[in-house]
């Protein structure tokens, strides 16, 4: 069996002027316009922790438009679930979803944190109609038992 070796790429070579061949141009196509969809009506779900405000707004199949956090507008530790930061993360998804033209939304809110009302309140001053406020926080009927009693 005779195993044949690949040849070596060579480096283009520079002709007797001491100037490499030039390349041929390249037709450069214009990119196409992205085509946003329209969404008048969605759902905004809010979950506001003890920690963070989350805010999502999606169409009404589930598919997400788009999403901000109290975190990721630059609140840092116990500023993050404040009211005025989830005035704040509502304002930074609204410049993020101002393009597929959301007005009305289906809100469903889930924790007890504190920017839970005004997230809601947030919504409405920055144009969006809401329709409906649905509170999924989560309720235990009588589940997990609890830790036992502290002794100090």
């Amino acid at each position: 069996m005779t195993d044949q070796i690949p040849a070596k790429k060579t480096a283009p070579v520079a002709n007797a002027t001491g100037t490499t061949a030039a390349k041929p141009a390249v037709d450069v196509k214009p990119k196409k316009k992205k085509v946003v969809r329209q969404v008048p009506k969605g759902n905004a779900y809010i979950q506001a922790t003890y920690n963070n405000t989350i805010l999502t707004i999606t169409d009404p199949n589930g598919a997400v438009l788009g999403w901000s956090s109290s975190g990721s507008t630059g609140f840092k530790g116990p500023k993050k679930a404040t009211p005025y930061a989830a005035s704040v993360v509502v304002k930074d998804l609204m410049e993020k979803v101002a393009d597929y033209g959301v007005k009305e939304v289906n809100v469903f809110i889930k924790g007890i944190g504190g920017g839970r009302e005004s997230a809601i309140r947030a919504l409405h001053t920055n144009g969006l109609n809401v329709l409906q406020i649905t509170d999924l926080t989560p309720i235990p009927h009588n589940g997990c038992r609890p830790p036992k009693r502290r002794r100090v």
